[in-house]
């Protein structure tokens, strides 16, 4: 797999869950922290845990020894957690752009590091997945989140 390969899907990754995002601001900041029937987090919760997990997998990645848990903060709000994506989309960037075309070809942790990247994506499409239950429970749909969905819209620029 390619690092270009690798950036469509970051860039799908990041596309569904602005989306999400965007439809959670609609909620009111009791709903963001109420407990779900989707598991034990909160829709904020389940938002968080895959920012922790997204910010915690690029670091090992990346070597910095550094293993972020937002899950153990209080629950920021969702223009706070948005700042908090926002910030980690821009490491990710910095980090996709510091590896060669071939990189996710290459071995990391005894796999090629494309399927660890590619595990990474597939959490978060778990997790938002659980958010738009509990959003289009509330009446506040995200709306269609799938990888087609989002080449269909990129096409039309």
């Amino acid at each position: 797999m390619r690092r270009s390969d690798v950036r469509l899907l970051f860039s799908y990754d990041r596309w569904a869950t602005a989306r999400v995002l965007n439809t959670a601001e609609d909620m009111s900041p009791e709903a963001w922290a109420q407990p779900s029937a989707v598991g034990d987090r909160s829709l904020g919760g389940i938002l968080v845990h895959a920012l922790g997990a997204h910010a915690r997998w690029r670091n090992a990645w990346h070597g910095t020894g550094e293993r972020p848990r937002p899950e153990d903060e209080p629950l920021p709000s969702v223009a706070e957690l948005r700042g908090q994506w926002v910030a980690e989309w821009d490491a990710l960037d910095a980090y996709l752009a510091s590896l060669d075309e071939g990189a996710p070809d290459g071995i990391w942790d005894g796999l090629p590091l494309w399927q660890p990247m590619v595990h990474v994506v597939n959490h978060g499409t778990q997790h938002r997945s659980e958010a738009a239950v509990i959003l289009t429970g509330a009446g506040h749909s995200p709306g269609e989140l799938d990888f087609i969905d989002f080449l269909t819209e990129a096409m039309r620029g």
